[in-house]
């Protein structure tokens, strides 16, 4: 990494992850919040799923930007700050970089250290004219974003993987509130939306014949045994992915193979045999859904691109 690149470091503390873990365990159901997916492991694990043949997503998005980005960079305009929620691999990242006119600076927020600094490496060396001014923090909290030396004349929130479906509406509707203020007055936000479609193709992408989703899952309990010392059995709990029809959405669980207790900084909480905790969402948009959401965030579609088979969706996002 070259002596331009300063890492700003929010990572969330240990007490912070066991807070957020004590809240969720203690709900009916209970749940764990899936920000805490992305350690080292988990983020290897989540590449490997992308290049499995049943995930569609990431492979019709790297697609649909490529082919777009043309119209992208017209109506973004030149000179933005790119701040990027959950930097990820960057594979995304490069094309649009690449594809911007005149790029002023990266800002890629991710709460996993070890991926954030890997892939503003890799980004780094590749991208030399654009200051790279990564922050290592939860993006679902406010972060204070460092300023690039070279003014920017707008700022561009990039948030691809519709990883926004992760979140319950509420959740979703203070994040984009969030992008809102980040963006400012001139500048907007390019999301990714996964889009309705038969729901056999959905949950077979959340339910790889590989099982590294399954792996994925299961290495977050691994990750808060070694953070915080809690005492989950790994080969006590198995992975779930199923769509709910009325909800739109894949609800992907940790299910207990038998009745269990787990103990979490001294405190005890009993699983049943058969008992689902809750671990991650991924909503499914229709346009009159996201552009209802985005409306209730002060936001408007002001332009959309799609795949051929409408698939997968791209949104910029402008104040309304």
């Amino acid at each position: 990494m070259s002596g331009t690149v300063a890492l700003t470091d929010l990572h969330p503390s240990p007490d912070d992850i066991v807070g957020d873990v004590l809240a969720g365990l203690s709900q009916a159901p209970k749940r764990l919040p899936s920000k805490y997916f992305y350690d080292r492991r988990g983020s290897e694990l989540f590449e490997q799923i992308t290049r499995q043949p049943e995930y569609y997503l990431t492979r019709i998005e790297l697609a649909l930007l490529e082919a777009s980005m043309g119209a992208i960079a017209a109506a973004v305009g030149p000179r933005a700050q790119v701040v990027e929620y959950g930097s990820g691999s960057g594979r995304k990242t490069r094309l649009l970089l690449d594809g911007l006119d005149d790029p002023v600076a990266y800002t890629p927020i991710e709460i996993s250290r070890s991926a954030l600094l890997a892939s503003v490496e890799r980004l780094d060396r590749e991208f030399g004219d654009v200051e790279v001014l990564p922050v290592c923090a939860d993006f679902t909290r406010p972060v204070p974003l460092p300023r690039p030396a070279r003014a920017a004349d707008h700022a561009l929130v990039f948030f691809p993987g519709s990883t926004l479906g992760n979140f319950t509406d509420p959740e979703a509707l203070r994040l984009l509130r969030a992008m809102r203020e980040t963006m400012g007055e001139r500048g907007g936000a390019l999301v990714g939306i996964d889009l309705q479609k038969s729901p056999d193709v959905i949950e077979a992408a959340y339910n790889d014949a590989a099982g590294i989703t399954a792996a994925f899952t299961l290495n977050l309990l691994a990750r808060l045994n070694r953070d915080i010392g809690s005492d989950f059995d790994l080969g006590g709990f198995e992975h779930r992915a199923v769509y709910v029809r009325d909800a739109g959405r894949i609800e992907t669980f940790l299910v207990s193979r038998r009745a269990q207790d787990v103990v979490v900084e001294g405190h005890r909480f009993h699983f049943a045999e058969g008992e689902a905790m809750q671990v991650e969402y991924s909503q499914k948009y229709t346009d009159t859904g996201f552009e209802a959401l985005a409306a209730q965030a002060g936001l408007r579609v002001a332009h959309r691109w799609n795949d051929p088979d409408d698939w997968f969706g791209l949104r910029l996002l402008r104040r309304a």
